[in-house]
């Protein structure tokens, strides 16, 4: 009986001590990875601005090459969407171009339903640099507590931003052909 009371005491601190953390989480969060290419600017914006090429360099394209997809509104650009339903790994979202600033500058709000439902924005900044493009990909959105919660164990910067890595580097090789 003692051994169970020990038990349930020190179950309650590690309970407190993850909620304490939790709480000290920021209330959002900036992921972000830049990359060089030696392409103008015109050209990786095209790449970008078309959902219908996301599979030539999207990491979440090869966590799920099954996943169903459909797009709507224009081809590309501003207004375009482009919704999935993939594996675990991928989940089911929709995408939504919000803004569209040639060559320069996407913004688009990631709008996810599974695993979790929340809404995020996702920008790619353009900048010439010499005759290449300095490439940022960031994605911000909200920290609801579930998640605050989650950032106690798992490093979201980390997490994400190897995915970042990932696809610009399969954008670098798509946009320098």
């Amino acid at each position: 009986m003692r051994i169970l009371k020990i038990l349930l005491i020190v179950v309650a601190i590690a309970i407190v001590v993850i909620l304490a953390l939790a709480l000290r989480q920021p209330d959002t969060y900036l992921v972000q990875r830049s990359t060089m290419i030696q392409a103008p600017p015109e050209k990786v914006y095209a790449i970008l601005e078309d959902f219908g090429r996301s599979p030539e360099w999207s990491p979440y394209e090869k966590k799920d090459p099954n996943m169903k997809r459909t797009r709507s509104g224009p081809e590309k650009g501003k207004g375009a969407v482009y919704a999935f339903e993939g594996n675990k790994e991928v989940g089911t979202g929709r995408l939504t171009m919000v803004d569209a600033v040639p060559p320069n500058k996407l913004v688009i709000r990631l709008d996810m339903i599974e695993p979790m439902a929340m809404s995020n924005t996702i920008e790619y900044t353009l900048v010439p640099q010499g005759s290449g493009t300095q490439v940022t990909w960031a994605m911000r959105g909200g920290m609801p507590f579930i998640s605050k919660v989650m950032c106690v164990f798992i490093d979201i910067d980390k997490m994400i931003g190897k995915d970042f890595e990932t696809g610009l580097a399969a954008l670098k090789a798509v946009a320098e052909k």
